[in-house]
Formats: C-alpha cells, sequence, structure tokens
C-alpha cells in the first residue's frame, strides 16, 4: 500500500503514539545511550543538534551533558514533559519528523534514538534534510537486546521483537538525499530488577496496545521467567547492542530554500505552559 495513503499512515503511526500512556514506565525503565555512541554520533565538536523522537529525553541527557545545543521534538507531549521536567531550559516541541518547525540549514546534526523506524520517511527525509547545514548529518541509534544469549532470547519471545531488525541504510541511500553511511555498535549492560523489568516490558508499544487480559498473561510469563532467572535480590543485566548510523546531507538545490510554512509548534512544559525557548533558527 501507497505510503502516503492516511489510512495506512494512521496504522503506521498508531503503536507510536500509544506511548503516550505509558511514559512514566517508560522513563523509568529505558536504558540511556553509551557516551561513547552519542560521541560517534555527534562529533567531538559542539553542535546545534535537533533530537526527533526524543521521548522522555534518554538520549537529550546525554547530549546536553557532553556539550551540545539541543531541540528536542517529539509528537507526544506526554513524553516531552518528562524530557523538560529533566533538563530544565532544553527546547521541546511536540513535532514529528514529517513537519519540522525550524527554518532551513539550521542545524549541524538531526538525531533520532529508537524512532527512525515510526518515521514516513517519504515526508521526513526531505524535511531532515532541508534542516540540516551542508556538511551536516543525520544520526541515528539503536538499543537492542541482545538476543544471541538464550535468555535474552526467550524475553524477546515473550514480549515481541518488532525492533530488532532496523537498518536505515537502504531507506537514506535510495532517497538521494544522503551520502554514504557509516555505522558503528557498541555495547552496554542494563541492571534490571522486578519491577523495572515490568516497566521496561510494559514500556512497549505492541504491550501498550494489547487488550488488559493479553496483557496481564504476558506481565504473568515476565514475572516467572524473572524468578526462574536465580540472581534473586541482585536483579539481573540485560546485555544490549547499541548500533550507530550516520550519513552526511547531500548539497542542497534552489528548492530547498526556506519556506515561511513551517507550522508553529506546540511546547511542552513540566506545569502546563510555555517552554523555556521557542523553536528558532540558530544563526
Amino acid at each position: 500500500m501507497d505510503s502516503a495513503d492516511p489510512l495506512h499512515r494512521r496504522e503506521r503511526t498508531a503503536p507510536a503514539l500509544s506511548f503516550g500512556g505509558v511514559a512514566d514506565a517508560y522513563d523509568r525503565a529505558r536504558p540511556s545511550y553509551p557516551a561513547e555512541a552519542v560521541t560517534w554520533l555527534t562529533g567531538l565538536d559542539h553542535a546545534h543538534v535537533l533530537e526527533l523522537g526524543a521521548g522522555t529525553g534518554k538520549l537529550t541527557e546525554e547530549l546536553v551533558r557532553q556539550g551540545h545545543r539541543v531541540v528536542a521534538t517529539d509528537p507526544i507531549d506526554a513524553m516531552l514533559r518528562h524530557l523538560v521536567r529533566r533538563l530544565p531550559g532544553t527546547p521541546a516541541a511536540v513535532a514529528a519528523a514529517e513537519r519540522i518547525p525550524l527554518r532551513a540549514r539550521s542545524v549541524d546534526t538531526v538525531v533520532g534514538a529508537q524512532s527512525f523506524h515510526w518515521w514516513d520517511v517519504e515526508r521526513a527525509l526531505p524535511e531532515i534534510a532541508r534542516v540540516l547545514r551542508p556538511g551536516g548529518h543525520l544520526s541515528l541509534v539503536w538499543n537492542l537486546r541482545d538476543e544471541r544469549i538464550p535468555w535474552v532470547r526467550r524475553l524477546g519471545t515473550l514480549i515481541g521483537t518488532q525492533e530488532q531488525q532496523n537498518d536505515p541504510t537502504h531507506a537514506l541511500l535510495s532517497s538521494n538525499l544522503f551520502g554514504f553511511v557509516e555505522s558503528a555498535t557498541f555495547r552496554f549492560w542494563q541492571p534490571l530488577d522486578r519491577a523495572r523489568l515490568r516497566d521496561l516490558v510494559l514500556s512497549r508499544s505492541n504491550i501498550a496496545m494489547m487488550t488488559e487480559t493479553n496483557r496481564e498473561r504476558v506481565m504473568a510469563q515476565v514475572d516467572e521467567m524473572y524468578e526462574s532467572y536465580g540472581r534473586g535480590a541482585d536483579g539481573m543485566l540485560l546485555p544490549y547492542v547499541t548500533r550507530c548510523y550516520k550519513a552526511v546531507v547531500r548539497p542542497p538545490s534552489l528548492a530547498d530554500d526556506d519556506r515561511p510554512d513551517r507550522p508553529t509548534p506546540s511546547r511542552a512544559s513540566d506545569d502546563g505552559g510555555d517552554a523555556d525557548a521557542l523553536l528558532i533558527d540558530f544563526q
């Protein structure tokens, strides 16, 4: 089915928007990203970074810590409210990758963590190319469970593994908007006790969209697996592979000049008012 078809787009985005109901669990349980991976994605120089699908700020926090000037966007207000509480002063706005409320050629790097697979790439990639400065990069990252380990593979069988197969290379190259795609891999372990493992499972879109009966059945199986893991009060260590990709934007054409029809974004804050900064050109 054509990705531009409205019904198809609603079907594709429904799981992504389901995160609004599990924002608290997502914030408590989702891991951050290795510092060395973030450095690889952005470089050592302090950059103007646009983060798409920033969620509750897991990646944003490390970007800010490394000295980058970040504008964080996400289509779900409930997620961004966690981000602005965690990182007061960081500009954050409710916006989607398919319609970015920034001027043309205004950022050095666009990053997306655990979000590329939710985008309508035919609409999002031209928007990303539009806002990147010449020589700028699109950088993408996923934390993926290392399912080479038997018990991790069993967990994936219980809760789903749809995020385990994501390689943006073909989409980026076939768009003709980006050059050679570089990749890198990093590894880390996430400590989990019973409560945090439950939150990690509940924060998944496919679990959030289940009926209550089916969700309780899955959670009972997850509890049983945790009990059989054998680490007791010490909990478990969940191994992750962090897969990173980046590609330089191709030189813009005259058709990519800034357009005056950028939308005014909704802005998130912890008190329901305006965020600390509007999305503006960084010049």
